[in-house]
C-alpha cells in the first residue's frame, strides 16, 4: 500500500469560525477519521496551531538562523493533515474529498516518496 499526505490548506485571513462552527467541523472530521480507521486506511492525523506559532530554521554558510513565523508569507498555511495508506491515488482522492467536505477547506494530496535510499 502507498502512503499519502492529505494536507489541509487553511486560509488564515478568513474570519475565525464561531465555537459552534468549530465543534461541528471537529465532529465531521472526527467521523472521517473514524471511517478511515474502520477501512484500514488511517495512519496518523494532526491539527496544527496557527503559523504564528511556528519557528523557521534556515541553514546558511555553515550556521543556522531561527526566526518566528511561517516560512512563506502567504494567507494559506498548513492547518492540519492526515497520513493515510491506500492502494492507489484514486482511493486517496476519495478520502481527500471526504476530508475537504468535513473541514470546509482545500486538501492537497501528496504521495510519499518510495524509500529507495534506505
Amino acid at each position: 500500500m502507498k502512503k499519502y499526505l492529505l494536507a489541509v490548506q487553511f486560509d488564515e485571513s478568513a474570519p475565525t469560525p464561531s465555537d459552534e462552527e468549530m465543534k461541528e467541523q471537529f465532529a465531521r472530521t472526527d467521523q472521517v477519521t473514524a471511517d478511515m480507521r474502520s477501512a484500514g486506511s488511517w495512519v496518523f492525523v494532526g491539527g496544527l496551531l496557527p503559523s504564528t506559532a511556528s519557528t523557521v530554521v534556515r541553514p546558511a554558510d555553515g550556521t543556522t538562523t531561527m526566526t518566528d513565523g511561517p516560512f512563506a508569507e502567504t494567507k494559506e498555511q498548513l492547518g492540519g493533515f492526515w497520513v493515510i495508506q491506500c492502494d492507489d491515488l484514486d482511493e486517496a482522492l476519495s478520502w481527500a474529498e471526504k476530508c475537504a467536505v468535513a473541514c470546509g477547506s482545500p486538501i492537497e494530496v501528496r504521495p510519499f516518496a518510495d524509500a529507495q535510499w534506505t
